[in-house]
């Protein structure tokens, strides 16, 4: 749970700076007792009648406070046919609530059922396998777009949005994950009620407003993210051949025809299930004091609908007895990855697959970068990275290289697979598994001095553990990482029957190919 960022490909992250030289030298145990003592004595937490669990974390260094809502959901939950439900609930989540975001919810309540129903109309024409009438179809989607103009005439465009901003909410945001959905941003001490009038609403009273038209936003996003990506492409064929029983193996941001068909009443049964207070953590960390801050807290949040933490998935993906792999052969970048199957971060290993991830890759002093960068001057990149593509349930450690100009993913492949070997057959030496130890250590730090960095780590920890503190103990099991448990761990799990390799060949465009448009080969005129 510890290193949850994705390599440059996936996602920007900018490496942190170096930990200072006193870090390195504490003792991690101490430094846990310490820290821990201190946090305790700062932290508040209660769970609500309702199952909601609130985190308090007073630090008055400023008149300002950040938070994070962590719902135990996302894409991986999407029900079968559905992937891209949970995406789109985050979108709704802006829209406002029954008294946000509309001039006379009453009316817009009428025309947004009338809207269902012309969208259930349309889709069943429009779904018929055999027998479908073109005249009736076009029909039908008029009557769905005149709705949807009909219920539009109440909705008040972004007010949620700028109700927040114009109190000075700064950093407003979401994100939806393969494992959850988060909501976040910071605003002043003094706006705390407002602030939680504002998300226990939306957490509470969501209403499916504009539904459609985020519905083609999102497809524009998997547009430019996937389609259009052709290591987006290759990433999510990828997955799929990695996965043949785990919803891991769906795409993320949703498959096209699912996310074309998904609906405003299929969104809000998502809501209702997952929603719910069992499945909710709330954090909050600033300039608040709980004895004042609980009690507006739970006056808002307990109006949040109350039910148990929703089954996790039962599914257990196979194991893999034999190695997968896909070419994609394109006019584009070549490029080349590869994935293992591993345990979820509840494996008592979970440290070593980070440790392993840290001395293969971080920064220019890891093994890949010098060898395939540095050294072979054979790759712009190349990185190894765990956990992929999520973290709750079984997943991936995956390695991949960006080839320079003149070489290929063949030799990334063969350089990466020289650099495991090499981690299999020898012990790492004593300084890189010191480096990990001390980088562990100042990474934990360094997320605890910014608000919203601890208050995103309370509410992932208390949701994942049961317990906020377990964000400390964690570098018990980092510190308990020897050479030995790197080397056991590397032959155990990367080994040819475990992976699933994919790259994209640089394709050689045909003789005598002219640019798009140009006629004389046969070009649109």
């Amino acid at each position: 749970m510890q290193n949850r960022a994705y390599p440059r490909f996936l996602k920007n992250f900018v490496a942190a700076a170096t930990a200072a030289l006193v870090i390195a030298a504490l003792p991690i145990a101490t430094l846990r007792a310490q820290d821990l003592k201190i946090f305790e004595q700062k932290i508040t937490t209660k769970v609500l009648p309702n199952g909601l669990t609130l985190i308090i974390c007073s630090r008055p260094d400023a008149p300002v406070f950040s938070y994070n809502t962590f719902i135990d959901a996302g894409d991986v939950d999407d029900p079968t046919g559905d992937s891209g439900l949970a995406h789109m609930f985050e979108h709704l989540a802006f829209k406002g609530t029954t008294e946000i975001g509309t001039t006379d919810y009453s009316a817009e309540k009428v025309a947004l059922a009338k809207v269902e129903e012309t969208n259930k109309a349309y889709e069943a024409e429009y779904l018929k396998q055999v027998g479908k009438d073109p005249k009736k179809l076009e029909e039908l989607h008029k009557a769905f777009l005149e709705a949807q103009a009909e219920a539009h005439k109440y909705v008040v465009p972004n007010q949620f949005t700028e109700v927040a901003e114009q109190n000075g909410a700064s950093g407003l945001n979401a994100s939806t994950g393969l494992d959850e959905t988060q909501y976040f941003w910071s605003m002043p001490e003094n706006r705390l009620e407002l602030w939680a009038w504002l998300e226990s609403a939306r957490l509470a009273d969501a209403v499916p407003r504009e539904f459609y038209k985020e519905r083609d936003v999102v497809l524009e996003e998997r547009r430019m993210r996937t389609d259009s990506n052709p290591i987006g492409r290759l990433v999510e064929q990828f997955l799929a051949t990695a996965y043949v029983a785990h919803n891991y193996g769906r795409s993320s941001v949703g498959w096209p025809s699912e996310v074309n068909q998904l609906s405003a009443t299929e969104a809000m049964e998502f809501h209702s299930k997952y929603y719910v207070g069992g499945n909710i953590v709330v954090t909050v960390v600033g300039d608040v004091d709980a004895k004042t801050a609980m009690p507006i807290l739970e006056k808002y949040f307990s109006k949040v609908p109350p039910g148990p933490k929703p089954e996790d998935l039962t599914t257990v993906e196979p194991r893999q007895f034999a190695e997968k792999s896909l070419i994609i052969r394109e006019q584009t970048q070549p490029f080349y990855i590869e994935g293992y199957h591993r345990p979820s971060y509840h494996d008592p290993d979970d440290a070593v697959y980070d440790a392993i991830q840290d001395i293969m890759s971080n920064g220019r002093v890891s093994r890949l970068y010098r060898s395939l960068v540095e050294q072979q001057q054979i790759a712009a990149e190349a990185e190894g990275f765990s956990p992929f593509p999520g973290a709750k349930y079984p997943n991936l450690f995956a390695f991949y290289a960006v080839p320079l100009p003149g070489h290929t993913p063949a030799e990334m492949r063969d350089a990466i697979h020289k650099e495991i070997d090499k981690l299999k057959s020898a012990e790492v030496t004593d300084a890189e598994l010191q480096m990990y130890k001390t980088r562990a250590r100042a990474d934990l730090l360094r997320g605890l001095a910014d608000n919203q960095g601890l208050a995103n780590a309370l509410s992932e920890y208390q949701t994942r553990y049961g317990d906020w503190r377990e964000l400390f103990l964690q570098l018990d099991r980092v510190d308990k990482v020897t050479k030995s448990d790197i080397q056991r761990v590397a032959n155990r799990v990367f080994v040819v029957s475990n992976r699933t390799s994919a790259e994209i060949d640089t394709e050689t465009p045909p003789a005598g190919a002219g640019k798009p448009g140009d006629s004389k080969n046969g070009g649109a005129e």
